[in-house]
């Protein structure tokens, strides 16, 4: 009887994208819906070789192996302007793709806080009708609670009541509230990350972690598995 060979193939096996090539892909979609931040990248790393190379011809004093070294200096120099301008683009591009949408509070905490704050994978609370959130952070400047939706009125109803919980079980921590819903008065996604480093320090290094498990086991989390998508969830049946 032959065997079978169960050997997956070289080709069957997918394999996961570069560092090179996952920034390649970025800058793609960047230029896609941003045409501009290419000619903006291009342009910086202009100047950022110009202003080096016109340096290095005032001070080389005609030597030639001076101005090859701050030539060379001066194309990294640009290089690396660019890129960081484009990143930047790249940033506000993601931004604005995922701006608006259910969940997308949970997942610049999950990706871009640090800092020594931590976060929950999912939110404190969901209003499974209108996909509307509450999400937690706790760190060195205390609890930080932000409300995700459309509706000013109604995540600030839930972002009160979760309010009101922490303060019971976390006596004496500062606890603050940003409000993500798309009106005027509200935090940009983008600059989101940047507000809550903006709270005064508060708790050190132990009290973050203690405040943190405390909030964890006291029942304040949704019975909903980890890792579940708040677009998808649907009001539980008796």
């Amino acid at each position: 009887m032959a065997k079978s060979n169960t050997t997956p193939s070289k080709n069957a096996v997918a394999k996961e994208p570069g560092r090179f090539a996952q920034l390649w892909r970025y800058y793609r979609m960047t230029a896609k819906h941003s045409p501009k931040s290419v000619a903006w990248a291009i342009g910086a790393g202009l100047v950022g070789f110009g202003v080096i190379f016109v340096f290095g011809l005032l001070v080389s004093a005609g030597s030639t192996i001076s101005i090859v070294v701050w030539a060379v200096t001066g194309v990294f120099v640009g290089i690396l302007t660019g890129m960081i301008i484009m990143n930047k683009q790249a940033e506000k591009v993601a931004f604005g793709q995922i701006d608006g949408r259910a969940g997308a509070v949970g997942a610049i905490l999950q990706n871009g806080l640090k800092r020594g704050w931590r976060t929950s994978e999912v939110p404190a609370a969901v209003n499974a009708s209108t996909q509307e959130a509450v999400y937690r952070a706790i760190g060195p400047g205390g609890v930080v609670l932000i409300g995700e939706g459309t509706s000013r009125s109604r995540v600030s109803a839930m972002l009160e009541s979760e309010k009101r919980k922490v303060a019971k079980v976390a006596a004496g921590v500062p606890i603050h509230s940003l409000y993500v819903v798309g009106d005027e008065t509200s935090t940009k996604l983008i600059k989101l990350v940047n507000t809550i480093y903006a709270h005064k320090r508060a708790l050190n290094k132990t009290e973050v972690s203690v405040v943190f498990k405390r909030l964890e086991t006291v029942g304040l989390k949704l019975p909903i598995p980890k890792g579940i998508d708040p677009s998808r969830m649907r009001a539980q049946r008796r």
